[in-house]
């Protein structure tokens, strides 16, 4: 009770902050920066360093009411065929502005619901990918899949295309849970799921959970923890979940009462931290699990654990190519974010353009708190001298940041000459304290809660 009280007073259960996934933030993105230095910006990229990709399928079959994503329902193929004829557009415009011998290290489809795709269409969009990006040959293919909208013909696509991890929408299996978020998905259901995987030879596979939904209890989500467990996945994403009604509608649908409250909330995460610890895993960052020898857990402890818009990943690559509606690119001068309703980013690519609708390039020290911020939330430490290796001077305008976070923080953080670090008891307020590096003033109302 007295960490909880502490934490409380220190604003755990309060702030809304960003989640760090990028620095600035996507609140912080403006229309000055768009399709033209997009198409700059990839021209310039240096075709000896490999890029990864990211593929938003933004159909889904059933809309989950807790979801916040860019999604749009269908009941037919109709608007999903089109979208692919899209995507296939726009990757032959990228790839008439890629320098010649730009290749692809890592490519991952989200969504939405990319398993929506049936398996014709995923060999026409992975054709499409790799012929605007030829992989290396250690490359990397991750597939976010819905255990309700797949079976071996897409799996064997998938894998002919080159898929090497599966994340797999888990949430919950309380039926009570379920029903209050509009996603039905039985136990055996994804445990089929995960065996077809396994079964086509896909040897990493990550596993989503969220806390903090409506009529979800302790003794629940540990039921739900154990059979996850028993599963067998090398990785597990435990999300909080984050009711923003105001941003998606779809949210006004699930019972405000029902949703626990901050302290449960924060109770419900550390018996699955707990439980998961308990069984193998290693903690990484703030929400993310992994078997000690899962590559995730090896970049952890060697310090090359990077933070992107899929959250924890190994990908080092500078720049992301983001294809497909509401999907962002990361480039070494900046991002760019593609229209995010499907007309307009469709209408962008009819009209010979790319979508790229607005963005953000990097001026000022937005490169030096963006690694400084990353560092904290993937190893709850900045290392100044890492910072100054990099940045050179200017690294030590962040001092003063660090002894104002001590300041606030007392014991939890510790500053001295070698940077900042967070103690274990101080990690759930990592992102409140990462905000301190956060030059940008937004309103708090865009953001989640901390907790």
């Amino acid at each position: 009770m007295d960490q909880i009280a502490h934490l409380r007073r220190l604003g755990l259960f309060d702030a809304r902050v960003p989640r760090y996934t990028s620095y600035p933030t996507a609140p912080v993105f403006s229309p000055e920066t768009g399709a033209d230095l997009q198409q700059h910006w990839l021209g310039a990229l240096d075709p000896g360093e490999p890029v990864s990709a990211y593929l938003h399928v933004p159909f889904c079959e059933r809309l989950c009411w807790f979801c916040a994503c860019h999604t749009q329902g269908t009941r037919t193929l109709s608007p999903v065929a089109s979208y692919v004829e899209t995507v296939e557009a726009e990757l032959a415009l990228v790839a008439a502005r890629l320098p010649a011998g730009t290749r692809m290290r890592h490519l991952h489809l989200g969504g939405g619901t990319p398993t929506i795709l049936p398996p014709h269409l995923i060999a026409r969009v992975a054709a499409a990918i790799r012929a605007a990006l030829p992989p290396v040959d250690d490359f990397e293919f991750s597939v976010e899949t819905d255990p309700t909208m797949i079976d071996k013909a897409k799996v064997a696509a998938l894998r002919e295309a080159g898929m090497t991890r599966a994340s797999i929408g888990i949430q919950d299996f309380a039926p009570a849970v379920q029903a209050a978020i509009g996603r039905i998905q039985s136990f055996e259901t994804t445990r089929d799921c995960i065996a077809t995987l396994r079964d086509a030879g896909i040897s990493s596979l990550n596993a989503d959970l969220v806390y903090g939904l409506p009529h979800q209890t302790e003794a629940r989500l540990a039921d739900t923890v154990r059979r996850v467990i028993d599963l067998g996945p090398d990785r597990i994403a435990l999300f909080g979940y984050a009711h923003v009604p105001q941003m998606s509608k779809r949210q006004r649908l699930i019972d405000e009462t029902a949703l626990p409250g901050d302290e449960a909330r924060f109770a419900l995460a550390e018996l699955a931290r707990e439980m998961f610890i308990g069984a193998g895993f290693e903690s990484i960052g703030i929400d993310h699990f992994a078997r000690p020898d899962d590559a995730m857990a090896q970049a952890a402890r060697r310090g090359t654990l990077r933070r992107n818009f899929q959250g924890y990943t190994t990908d080092g690559c500078a720049t992301l190519v983001g294809l497909g509606a509401s999907s962002i690119s990361r480039f070494p001068q900046g991002y760019v974010q593609n229209a995010a309703a499907t007309a307009a980013y469709a209408q962008r690519i009819a009209a010979g353009g790319l979508a790229g609708a607005r963005g953000h390039a990097f001026g000022g020290d937005d490169l030096l708190r963006a690694r400084a911020i990353e560092q904290l939330m993937c190893s709850f430490r900045i290392d100044q001298a890492a910072l100054a290796a990099e940045f050179g001077p200017a690294a030590e305008t962040l001092r003063p940041i660090h002894a104002e976070a001590q300041a606030a923080f007392g014991n939890l953080v510790t500053a001295d000459a070698t940077g900042i670090e967070v103690s274990p008891e101080g990690r759930p307020l990592a992102r409140i304290i990462a905000q301190r590096y956060d030059a940008y003033d937004q309103p708090a109302a865009r953001y989640s809660k901390a907790s």
